[in-house]
């Protein structure tokens, strides 16, 4: 049974919903680990960012983006390549942020957050790996 894929809008709202999950699965890791376990603010990120991607690309390829039926491995394939440049991304950003402009971590990983999820993950996600 094919599903019917959501409208440009429908999408891009729904893609919203599961980018605030996977972020918050993501900030959720990241502070946990740093202030919890007290390990290293940049592995923490990692580990979040990680943590969030698995979160998003389930939701996305089940929900926002209606894609169940699409080749699962080229999905993912796709996916893992824009992920690492998203983690990439993010990552350099956080650190730049908090290591040069002396921006406390968790103010500094809201600014690239959304920076990259509005600019970078919202586009690639819906327009490369789930088209």
């Amino acid at each position: 049974m094919k599903t019917t894929k959501p409208s440009g809008f429908t999408s891009f709202v729904r893609y919203s919903i599961v980018a605030g999950i996977a972020t918050a699965t993501d900030f959720l890791v990241l502070v946990l680990f740093t202030e919890v376990f007290k390990l290293w603010y940049m592995f923490s990120a990692i580990t979040g960012a990680v943590t969030g991607g698995v979160v998003s690309f389930l939701l996305e390829r089940n929900w926002a983006f209606c894609e169940k039926q699409g080749n699962l491995f080229k999905q993912t394939y796709k996916y893992t390549a824009i992920w690492i440049a998203s983690i990439l991304l993010n990552t350099t950003g956080l650190f730049l942020l908090v290591e040069f402009a002396h921006i406390y971590y968790i103010l500094s990983k809201v600014i690239v957050s959304v920076m990259i999820g509005i600019g970078f993950n919202f586009f690639t996600h819906k327009y490369f790996i789930f088209k």
